[in-house]
């Protein structure tokens, strides 16, 4: 099954090109956004981590609280707290949510961002530190030790690089409830390697050269593990009845940064008809996604599945009219067989 998650707008939300000129999303908006997500069918949101945002494990937190049936995935970076304590607040969150929490573990940050929390791992350390932080949640979570000693009565003991545990984990393991779908993303060898090692989800970002090549990769480095990883694509989009309208709001957009821009500068920068790499200069955190006609979107997206993926995080802004659009008139031509929210009765 295809799954449609939405990034929530954690540091504004505007109709502007500028983030700067948004208005702070404060939660009640967020919580609109969150319920239109819900009852538009889509399957789940994002809470990404934004150094200059709120916090998304209490973003996460609220929207588990504020919905039934859509998953509520988190991002965060493995240097925001030890891994048992990361599972400890998991578990927690999966008790308030009817077990709906994922995870979204990134690893490649900002350095200047890192150096104001403190962390001056390297890139390789980064990847050490990330594998063995998923490998100690897992194992705390799950009552197995990674270590001489395992896990007896409760404790789980661990040695290693970057975590030492003693007597770690809980008094039992974790009740039954299942751990996070562990989601990563990115296009270098050492993500794609981690991902096929401890990732659920790998999600690409749609300016990925030689997806379905990638894709591939990705589902034959996680054979060798003897595991199943699914292909994701991260996808801002800007879909209207017809392109032309599309593409009238993204030139309102250019030329709030460009005053003189033509629709034929923008549309020069999408030269299929559809992928346009801009994105990321109207006030979204990647480059490249999908503008026109909601039926010419629908036929990329079931381009993208044909490749191999099946999830999408999709983004607009203003969040609420942006979620309501895909969900009126895009999600039934991307999904025919019609949209039934995760968890909810067929």
């Amino acid at each position: 099954m295809t799954r449609f998650l939405w990034e929530l707008p954690t540091r504004g939300d505007g109709r502007r090109a500028d983030p700067n000129l948004w208005q702070r999303a404060g939660f009640e908006h967020l919580h609109q956004v969150i319920d239109a997500a819900e009852l538009s069918g889509l399957d789940g949101v994002v809470a990404p981590y934004d150094p200059r945002g709120e916090e998304s494990w209490i973003v996460a937190g609220g929207a588990l609280r504020h919905t039934r049936h859509a998953r509520v995935t988190v991002e965060f970076t493995p240097s925001f707290a030890t891994p048992v304590y990361a599972a400890k607040m998991s578990l927690t969150l999966q008790r308030l949510g009817a077990d709906r929490l994922d995870w979204l573990v990134r690893v490649d940050t900002d350095p200047e961002d890192d150096r104001r929390r403190g962390d001056r791992l390297g890139r390789t350390e980064r990847y050490e530190r990330a594998a063995e932080f998923l490998t100690v949640a897992r194992g705390a979570w799950s009552g197995r030790g990674a270590s001489p000693g395992g896990f007896d009565g409760g404790e789980f003991d661990h040695d290693g690089g970057y975590y030492h545990v003693r007597s770690g984990g809980f008094d039992e393991a974790a009740d039954g409830r299942p751990f996070p779908v562990v989601h990563l993303s990115g296009t270098s060898p050492e993500v794609i390697a981690l991902s096929a090692a401890h990732g659920d989800v790998h999600l690409f970002p749609a300016s990925t050269s030689d997806l379905t090549s990638s894709v591939r990769a990705l589902h034959t480095a996680a054979e060798s593990h003897g595991r199943t990883v699914r292909a994701g694509l991260v996808l801002p989009i800007i879909a209207r009845e017809d392109e032309h309208e599309a593409w009238a709001r993204v030139l309102r957009l250019w030329r709030e940064i460009d005053p003189a821009a033509t629709e034929h500068d923008v549309r020069s920068r999408a030269p299929d008809g559809t992928t346009f790499d801009g994105f990321d200069r109207i006030g979204h955190r990647t480059p490249v996604g999908l503008v026109g006609g909601y039926r010419e979107v629908a036929a990329r997206l079931a381009e993208y599945e044909r490749s191999g993926i099946t999830t999408f995080v999709l983004s607009g802004h203003p969040g609420i009219e942006e979620i309501h659009r895909a969900g009126e008139h895009l999600l039934h031509l991307a999904d025919p067989a019609g949209r039934t929210p995760t968890g909810a009765s067929a």
